[in-house]
């Protein structure tokens, strides 16, 4: 939405903001999706048992290119948006890909271009398994497939906040060149075979541009991509 209406001259600067605190009934809900007792996030690993919640906030400003500040911290090329609404809590493979692949149109780059993705990653039975295949069949014909790494198993799914957390991660990978490790990630999952995931803090070649992952129930799924500007 800060995009859109920046992109229409509705505004010159816009503040986009999330954040999220536990309550009991998110506990509840969180707590029966799971038979087993969690103890650690796992994302993307083939022993991972559930998420546990976080707790945050995180915010950007962003500015229109006539009126943004040299250097800004990252550009932001495109936000694509899907919502499947298959199922309430089980996410869907072709939205998924859906919106990535409008995140591609919209910001003129192709897979390919692609240095960084930070997944949405929930270390849940169903989110790792279809995030994973629908990045192998977006990223699958890459001659280089990117980095992925994902934060949940670091701080916990902050709700509301989470996809600007990831957001923030992606930004200070671009500006500094290091890719986080996914915490939790041992043994990753047979779905993900062919992908690159981060399994220790790297510094791979200069970051270009990063892919963010952010799904949410109901099928509603954004993928945002980021450039370097330095």
């Amino acid at each position: 939405m800060a995009q859109d209406l920046l992109e229409l001259d509705e505004a010159d600067v816009v503040i986009a903001a999330g954040a999220d605190a536990m309550t009991e009934s998110m506990l509840a809900m969180i707590g029966r999706f799971a038979t087993t007792r969690t103890t650690q996030v796992r994302p993307f690993d083939r022993d991972r048992t559930g998420v546990l919640l976080g707790e945050g906030a995180a915010a950007v400003v962003l500015v229109g290119e006539r009126a943004a500040p040299r250097p800004a911290l990252a550009r932001l090329l495109s936000c694509g948006l899907s919502c499947d609404a298959s199922h309430e809590t089980i996410p869907d493979e072709g939205g998924i890909v859906r919106a990535m692949n409008e995140a591609f149109a919209r910001g003129r780059r192709a897979p390919a271009d692609v240095d960084l993705v930070v997944a949405h990653g929930t270390g849940t039975a169903l989110n790792d398994p279809t995030e994973a295949l629908a990045l192998e069949r977006v990223f699958g014909e890459c001659a280089t497939r990117p980095l992925i790494t994902a934060i949940k198993g670091a701080i916990g799914h902050t709700s509301g906040a989470a996809a600007l957390m990831s957001v923030d991660v992606g930004i200070r990978c671009l500006a500094g060149g290091v890719v986080p490790a996914i915490v939790g990630l041992a043994h990753p999952l047979s779905e993900g075979a062919g992908l690159r995931f981060a399994t220790d803090v790297t510094s791979p070649a200069p970051l270009r541009l990063a892919q963010i992952n952010a799904f949410g129930f109901g099928g509603v799924n954004a993928v945002s991509l980021l450039e370097a500007t330095a």
